[in-house]
């Protein structure tokens, strides 16, 4: 799981920014939403230009070079903080699997050039490398040994090359490496006011009808909507070797694009992100403004069914604070962002917060400033 990330010099964070999901409390209710002392589903809330989707691709950067897997640098202009001297930023991930700890701090100039990578397991250092020094890199990964170890001007990842590179024999920092690789390539970020958007994982939101007939679940969508209060009934056609959705009024059938609202195409693209996180064991997701089309109970149902995902860490930006609520979640897993820091609702009051206590009606009141 991923357990703690520190960001500097990248985009709105100027100075060391750091996000910490292991500052847990001992709250007796809704303990599904804590998994091995971390954050499993957490919601961000922070006023527009907080930073709340720079975080999530302060998180996603490491996608373009440990990963093949789809990435959009436009997103990735303006790299470095405006007003921050240095020509680099500096990130440091902590990640967790069961007991073990796996550090990964980089540098970069911008998000295709790497200055320097180090990971660390259990406080011994695997593989590391600072390009303004050496062109060598170093690791002790049993396997790696007949390496070259000489990346000369290639800018490659050292963590990808060992990783792609290797037959790494089976001992536990290798395997605590690999768990960790794993993780990385089970990571899916996507924006749901912009269903072409997405990193990681796989390619999905482009294509749901396809995905939802071919994979037989047009009526399970179609209950999906309507236990939403979106009172429809669906059917599907074959138009130009690709699947489209219908709408099935009494007289006639409409495409369902044509006609659907904002909110309902937000749904759609959540059910089928829903499904690969199901169906792929998809390990950390982070949705950016993840109920911008949704209404109030409508949300509410969404975390709830996030929630109820416990193999996958969740991590949910909004505006709307009307579901801080300890029936859904608890003190320690809704987080306040401002451009300075982000801290969760325990760490911003001095009361002891309890199970029976309305957060929300405590955070209007300025409880939690």
């Amino acid at each position: 799981m991923l357990k703690k990330v520190e960001i500097t010099n990248f985009k709105n964070f100027n100075e060391k920014f750091t996000f910490d999901l292991s500052d847990t409390n001992n709250f007796e209710f809704n303990k599904e939403c804590i998994q091995n002392g971390i954050v499993n589903t957490g919601v961000i809330y922070g006023h527009n230009g907080c930073g709340k989707s720079n975080l999530g691709l302060a998180i996603f950067d490491l996608i373009y070079h440990l990963t093949d897997k789809e990435f959009k640098p436009l997103k990735y202009n303006n790299y470095l903080n405006a007003n921050n001297s240095s020509n680099h930023s500096t990130f440091k991930f902590t990640f967790k699997f069961d007991e073990n700890i796996v550090e990964y701090e980089y540098t970069k100039k911008d998000y295709e050039t790497l200055v320097s990578e180090k990971v660390t397991i259990n406080d011994n250092i695997y593989a590391s490398i600072d390009k303004n020094k050496s062109s060598i890199f170093e690791t002790t990964a049993m396997g790696a040994e007949t390496l070259n170890k000489d990346l000369q001007d290639s800018n490659i990842s050292i963590i990808s090359y060992i990783s792609k590179n290797t037959v790494l024999k089976n001992e536990i920092k290798n395997m605590i490496f690999k768990e960790f690789i794993n993780f990385i390539n089970d990571m899916l970020l996507y924006k749901n006011v912009d269903d072409k958007f997405y990193m990681g994982l796989k390619q999905g939101s482009s294509n749901l009808p396809n995905y939802i007939i071919e994979n037989d679940y047009l009526k399970d969508f179609e209950s999906f909507l309507n236990k939403a209060e979106i009172k429809c009934k669906l059917t599907s056609k074959k138009v130009d070797d690709k699947y489209q959705l219908y709408f099935k009024f009494q007289n006639k059938e409409i495409e369902f694009f044509s006609i659907a609202s904002s909110g309902t195409i937000a749904l759609a693209v959540f059910y089928v992100w829903q499904k690969y996180m199901e169906n792929e064991n998809c390990k950390f997701v982070f949705i950016d403004e993840f109920d911008a089309f949704y209404h109030h109970d409508l949300s509410t149902i969404i975390i709830e069914k996030l929630r109820d995902i416990p193999s996958t860490q969740i991590i949910l930006t909004t505006h709307n604070t009307s579901n801080i609520s300890n029936d859904l979640l608890r003190p320690d897993c809704y987080f306040l962002m401002d451009d300075k820091k982000i801290t969760s609702l325990k760490d911003r009051t001095n009361k002891e917060l309890r199970e029976g206590h309305n957060i929300e009606k405590m955070y209007r009141a300025g409880s939690f400033e």
